[in-house]
């Protein structure tokens, strides 16, 4: 079995570095999980997510010419939660609501963007003095 980008393979971490994991893979390769792809938030520190000997599921994300092999965590874990958690669109979806908090957004971004407009003019014509433009 060779390994080819967008596949799905079981590995075990062996070494945890302060920007990723290695993970062996199947036929005694191994490629790294770098920090970004771990976890769907903010990984600052990867001790927290992974130890050395944890068994993974990883997804290939990229092989380079010179044999290094990108993996991928939470791209691995991300087909099977996304069927799951799909918003339920057919003959009973109902966009009123939709409608709804669309125009509440608007109406909240314009006055927002009125409202700093407004301060912006009276904090240039404060430091012109309030006067208009310079004579002279």
């Amino acid at each position: 079995m060779s390994i080819e980008v967008g596949s799905k393979l079981q590995g075990k971490v062996t070494g945890i570095t302060n920007f990723g994991a290695f993970v062996e893979l199947p036929e005694g390769s191994t490629g790294l999980v770098h920090i970004s792809e771990v976890a769907d938030t903010y990984v600052k520190d990867i001790n927290e997510h992974l130890k050395v000997g944890d068994p993974v599921e990883v997804k290939v994300i990229n092989v380079e010419k010179d044999g290094k092999i990108g993996l991928s965590i939470k791209k691995a874990k991300e087909k099977r939660e996304a069927v799951s958690n799909r918003p339920r669109q057919g003959k009973n979806f109902d966009r009123s609501n939709n409608k709804e908090n669309f125009e509440q957004k608007m109406a909240r971004f314009l006055k927002d963007s009125e409202d700093r407009l407004a301060s912006l003019k009276r904090h240039t014509e404060s430091k012109r003095g309030g006067r208009g433009p310079r004579r002279g």
